[in-house]
Formats: C-alpha cells, sequence, structure tokens
C-alpha cells in the first residue's frame, strides 16, 4: 500500500512537473509601437514672422516581436517633416535584429539605434520637448546602419563597440567606402550614478578624419536627477558634413525634480561653441524649463519655456513658450 502510494505520488510529480515546464515554454509574442509628439507653441522673439501654431513634430509607428528569448527585431517609421519641403516623410527608423549571444554578450545587426548619446537623452527624460545636446546639434545621429556589440563586463561595467556606414538613417547608403568606428564606457560606481565616455572616428576621401567624443555623468535619487555632458565635434559642421579644422564643443546640464508621481518640474541649460567663430549663426545658450504632468500612463503635458541667446549680437534672442504633448503606447 506504502509503495503505491509513493509511486502515485512520484508519478504525480512527475505529471505536475512537466505541464509546469509546458506552461512556462517561451511563446513569440509582439507588440505594436506609436509615439507622437505634438506641441502649440507661442514665439515672442522680437520681429518674429510667425507668432503662434500648432505642430505634430513627429510619429513613431512600428512593431517589436520576439522571435525568441534571446532574439528579437524592432522595426519602426519615423514621420516627420524634411528639407525637401514635404510637410511629413516617413523614414526608415529601425530595422533591427537583437541577439543575446551569452549572457555578458548583446549584438545588434541592420539599421540600428545608436548608443553616442542615449543613456544622455534616457536621463535628460523629456525628448519630446527637446532633444538631447548632440542629437539638436548634429554631433551624432540616433540611428544607422551597422552593428553594435554590447558587452557587460562587470556588474557595474559595460561597453559599446560599433561599425556603422555613418551617415545616419536619412542617408544610409555608404557611398565612398568609409565607416564609422567607435565605442563607449558605462560605468557605475555607486547606485544611481551613471558616468559615461564615448568616441568615434570616420575616414573621409580627403583630408583629416570627422571625430566625436562625450563624457557624462549623472545621479539620480527618488525625488530628482541631475546630468551633466560634454561633448566635441572634429573636422565637421556637423557629423555628416566634413569640414577640415572646423570644430564644436558644448556642455549641456539638466535637472528635474519630482513633486508627485503625476507632476514634475525640469530645467536645462546649452552652451554650444565653435572654434573660430566659423558657426556664429547658430553659436549660443538654450535655455528650457517647465512643468510636466502625466494624468495617465502613455500620456504626457509639459509647460515650458525656451529661449536661445546667439553669441552675436545682431541675433535677436530667441523666446518662446510652448505646450507639448507625447501619446505612445
Amino acid at each position: 500500500m506504502k509503495k503505491q502510494f509513493f509511486l502515485g505520488a512520484l508519478l504525480f510529480t512527475t505529471i505536475y512537473s512537466i505541464a509546469q515546464e509546458a506552461k512556462e515554454e517561451f511563446k513569440p509574442n509582439g507588440k505594436p509601437l506609436f509615439n507622437v509628439f505634438w506641441n502649440y507653441h507661442a514665439d515672442l522673439t522680437a520681429d518674429a514672422s510667425k507668432t503662434s501654431a500648432f505642430q505634430l513634430k513627429r510619429a513613431y509607428l512600428g512593431y517589436n516581436y520576439n522571435f525568441s528569448e534571446t532574439i528579437s527585431v524592432k522595426v519602426s517609421l519615423d514621420v516627420g517633416s524634411n528639407d525637401g519641403g514635404s510637410a511629413y516623410t516617413a523614414f526608415l527608423k529601425a530595422a533591427q535584429l537583437d541577439w543575446e549571444a551569452a549572457s555578458a554578450v548583446k549584438l545588434s545587426i541592420g539599421l540600428i539605434g545608436m548608443k553616442q548619446f542615449k543613456d544622455q537623452e534616457k536621463f535628460w527624460g523629456y525628448r519630446y520637448i527637446f532633444k538631447s545636446f548632440q542629437d539638436q546639434n548634429g554631433f551624432g545621429s540616433s540611428a544607422d546602419l551597422g552593428i553594435n556589440a554590447e558587452f557587460k563586463i562587470a556588474k557595474n561595467l559595460k561597453a559599446n563597440v560599433l561599425i556603422v556606414n555613418g551617415e545616419g538613417y536619412k542617408q544610409i547608403q555608404d557611398v565612398d567606402g568609409k565607416q564609422k568606428f567607435g565605442g563607449s564606457l558605462i560605468y557605475t560606481p555607486v547606485n544611481g550614478l551613471t558616468t559615461k565616455v564615448y568616441a568615434d572616428t570616420q575616414a573621409v576621401e580627403d583630408g583629416d578624419a570627422v571625430s566625436s567624443y562625450s563624457l557624462f555623468a549623472g545621479y539620480k535619487e527618488d525625488k530628482w536627477r541631475l546630468g551633466a555632458e560634454y561633448n566635441k565635434l572634429n573636422n565637421a559642421e556637423k557629423y555628416s558634413k566634413p569640414a577640415e579644422d572646423k570644430e564644436l564643443d558644448g556642455l549641456s546640464f539638466y535637472g528635474t525634480y519630482v513633486i508627485s508621481k503625476k507632476v514634475e518640474i525640469f530645467g536645462r541649460f546649452d552652451q554650444l561653441r565653435s572654434n573660430d567663430d566659423w558657426n556664429t549663426s547658430k553659436d549660443g545658450n538654450q535655455i528650457i524649463a517647465g512643468v510636466q504632468v502625466a494624468p495617465v500612463k502613455g500620456l504626457k503635458f509639459a509647460l515650458n519655456y525656451q529661449g536661445y541667446s546667439f553669441d552675436n549680437d545682431a541675433i535677436n534672442t530667441n523666446s518662446l513658450i510652448y505646450l507639448n504633448a507625447q501619446f505612445k503606447l
């Protein structure tokens, strides 16, 4: 009797274990991506030609799909204005395959999101209001065609190594066969503190290579966060426009204080400079300050002031009031 009871219990345990394993077996899954940036702004700048307007600044549409626990793909479109005059044009922003080749190694292949200023953008936290410094001033692109390898070296240290075409996602055909090589180190010495160093270089047909580097440090607590970065671009007017001996550099400081789960205030100061004053039409200081309200998940509103004072005294200081909104899935 005891033997039969034991065998029955063992059989039950075995069946139960198999059932649990089947229940927990990974099932391929996916979800749509939807992210829209909208604003209304009033321009208080002296002699402004357009005093106010509504804008649909950006819309990101796409899909994420997980083939397995280690392999996934992301495809997304960036719908926005362009230099050709069209009000809205859809660019392929991502066509990315991610593979966690090992517990400490992740490979991203295709039209991939760049790591150059991703951590800074995340720390700034208000991409729908204003781009991070490097993105805003043309120090690099947010996506490019190539490969990125991410390595977790230690619990508090990781590295990225990349090879990409270097032209960005709106011009992804490499015309001269000269790729951009770059990498970063991200170190978190203590809980809440993130530090990062990044550098890249790309050879050009005639002249010195285009290169950039950046330093970042950010600290975050439950109620507040502060970030600071220094950025340098060499031999270019922007990352995709080589120009020997022309340089840009700049600082960016930003902070946030959380009043409640739904309300927070934020501020930011940027400074952009060029060597030999070749960029006087853009060199200057940016100030942003405002309050954000997030009534429900996926929806944010921000009332903010954006001002830009130019180093060139002949150009009037830009002064605008914005009401920004973001809605996403």
